[in-house]
Formats: C-alpha cells, structure tokens, sequence
C-alpha cells in the first residue's frame, strides 16, 4: 500500500515539475515576442531601443558608477547651441571630427563633437559607458546626439584649452610662461586621469593619449580628454602624410606603431611623449642637435651633463638640477622602447607626486617655510582670456 502511495505522489510531483517548465517557457516566449513588437512599433532612434538593455550590456563593464547617465540631446537644441553650428563657434578639429563651443539653455558650456554617421546601437552603448566615467582629472562626456545621419558628443569645456597651446603658442608673449613648479601639477593631474582608467575593471586603455588632449581648466587642473574615444574610430588609420598625423604618430608605441597592439603600457609610452614635450616646450617630433626626434634623444641619452640641451629656454632657472634630471628620467622610463620595461601609471603617479614635493621643498623661500607657488588662476591671463573669447 505505501509503495502505491509513494508512486502516486512521485508522479504527482512530475507532473507538476512539468507543467512549471511549460509555463516559464511560455513567459520566455511571450516576453520575447513582446519585446520584439515593442522594437518594431517603436521609436527607430537606437538610443531609445538600446535604453531597454544596455543595462546588461554595460553590467558587463565592471568599476563603473553609472549614476552619471548620458543625455540624448536633440539636434535643434544643439543647433541653437552653437548658432546652427556656426564657423564663429568652431574652436577645433579632431579625429571624431568638428569641435564646437555651444552654450545650453540652462547656462552650461559645452563642446560638441560632430561628424557624419549612420546611427547605430553600438555608438550608444559605448557612450553611455564612456559618460559614466567620473574623475577630477578626466573631461566629462555628458552626452550625445544621433540625428539626421549625425553623430555627436556633447562634453564639458574647458575654458584654457590644451597645454600644447600654452606650450606653442603662449611662448610669444613675453612674461607668459609656465615655469616648471606649475608644469609638475599638470604632469601629475594628467597621470592621476590615465591611472585612473588603467585601474578599472576591466582596464580601459586611453588609445589616443598626446599633449594635445590635455587639457586646462581655469584652476590650470589638467584634465584628459578623448578617453576611449578611439573605441568609435575603429582600426587605427597609419595612412596619411599630413603634419597633423606625423605629429601623432609619434605618440604611439612601437608595438602600436608594427602591430596596432594598444595595452596600458602604450598608454605609458605616450604618456612619456607628453612628458617631453612638457619639458621641452617643443613638439617630440622636431630634432635635437644630434639630428635625432626628441624621444630618440632620451631612449638614448646618458650623458646628463649636457641636460640643458632639451629643456625649454623659457624654464630660466626656474628648477633645480636634481629634480630635473629625476624628472627626464622617468620620462625615459616611459618611452622605453620595450613595453615590459616601462612603469605603470600608478608607479608613474607615485614618482611624480615624490618629485613634486621635492621640488616644492628644494624652492622654498628662506625664513617663510612656503613653497613658491603661484595659483593656476593667474597664470597665462592673457593667454586664458584669448582661449576663452574663441
């Protein structure tokens, strides 16, 4: 009698365990069906439709706080913007195309970020990861815009421009000058914005790290910009003779440069590129003396007796000797031609910030027991306000 009970029950439970696993694929298959209505009824914008799973997609993203959600902007409010994206409103040119300064309705500049293209799905799920990346010494992309077989990037603008201007342009104007105490900040802001990426989960390499995506806010922070922004560029283009693509051809690493392989030690190389032009006050391509690039003069250099020979007439004797030659050091670390050789960013942080505070100490004035530092506020103040007027 129990065993006939007991078969009873145990086929009882089967058949309930049975009808279980029919209903929840019957919900699988209706919640797909209505989802797909959903696709093909709805709107054709990809934002709107990748807003219903670039949760998962992003979930994949790890270290991110994505608190800071990409805005869908619309193209007549970005027209207004930037006066229908007038030539007086123009401040640049890149490799995503177009840079317009534009001021929104409720008060905040921007920098837009314009080019042709067909919208795509892909375009706005690395943006909104790209946006959720939040740093003190990284510009913020705030949003995008895919209209009329547009693609647009709105960020936040930074009112001093790159350093590479300041280093260029701003050596014409006598008394304008960034002495070395004000350029260890920069180094190290812009070191803190790479670090930051390399130490994300998954680490994301930058891919198009140069001086000129540097940048300087009114408190002369340095903040990077165009973080991962190669990402929507796709293969990485050697072509072109231009003096624009020979001038950021030698920002990549050699492993870049024969086989396109980017890693956070590319990102190292290049970051040592910026170093040297940072002290320099030249662009790395131009030679040295010995008819070499900049770069090849520090991967080869060993005499530092005649370290004066690279450093930028403008520095005086604004620096000591010591920390200089620290400095260059480093920098040749970065630009080792071997990708196993150079530091990582974090290392790269941990020395700039022991050179910086070295330096402060060896340049205090007697008696006072303050470091001779001038705000970032008051420098370049004709340079900043030209920058600005753009």
């Amino acid at each position: 009698m129990s065993k006939t009970l007991a078969a009873i029950l145990g086929g009882a439970a089967g058949a309930v365990a049975l009808v279980g696993i029919v209903l929840v694929l019957w919900f699988c298959l209706f919640r797909n069906k209505s989802i797909s209505r959903t696709s093909e009824s709805g709107s054709s914008d990809p934002s709107v439709q990748v807003g219903r799973n670039v949760g998962t997609e992003l979930s994949l993203r790890g270290g991110v706080n994505f608190q800071y959600e990409a805005k869908r902007f619309a193209l007549e409010e970005l027209a207004v913007a930037t006066k229908n994206f007038s030539d007086i409103n123009l401040i640049g040119n890149g490799k995503f195309g177009d840079v317009y300064k534009g001021l929104l309705q409720n008060g905040t500049i921007v920098a837009i970020k314009k080019r042709p293209g067909a919208p795509s799905q892909e375009f706005v799920v690395e943006v909104r990861y790209l946006s959720s990346i939040q740093h003190r010494n990284l510009v913020s992309l705030l949003g995008y815009c895919q209209e009329n077989n547009q693609q647009m990037l709105v960020y936040e603008y930074i009112p001093n421009g790159s350093v590479s201007s300041h280093l260029n342009g701003a050596s014409e104007i006598p008394g304008d000058k960034l002495e070395f105490k004000h350029r260890l900040p920069i180094a190290l802001g812009a070191a803190k914005g790479l670090a930051h990426l390399h130490t994300m989960s998954p680490p994301l390499v930058h891919k198009n790290f140069k001086t000129a995506n540097v940048l300087v806010d009114e408190n002369f922070i340095a903040k990077v910009a165009d973080a991962g922004i190669r990402n929507l560029l796709g293969k990485v283009d050697m072509a072109g003779t231009s003096s624009q693509v020979m001038t950021d051809h030698i920002f990549l690493a050699p492993e870049v440069r024969e086989f396109g392989r980017f890693s956070e030690r590319s990102d190292v190389y290049s970051f040592g590129v910026f170093l040297l032009e940072l002290v320099s006050g030249r662009e790395a391509m131009q030679s040295s003396e010995s008819d070499q690039s900049l770069v090849e003069w520090v991967q080869n250099y060993q005499d530092w007796s005649h370290l004066s020979t690279i450093i930028d007439h403008k520095l005086g004797s604004s620096y000591t000797a010591e920390v200089m030659k620290e400095f260059i050091q480093l920098t040749a670390q970065c630009v080792d031609t071997s990708s196993q050789r150079r530091p990582t960013m974090n290392h790269v942080v941990t020395e700039l910030d022991r050179i910086l505070e070295k330096e402060r100490s060896l340049t205090t004035i007697m008696g006072e027991g303050t470091p001779i530092f001038t705000l970032g506020s008051q420098l370049f103040t004709t340079t900043a306000t030209t920058t600005s007027s753009r």
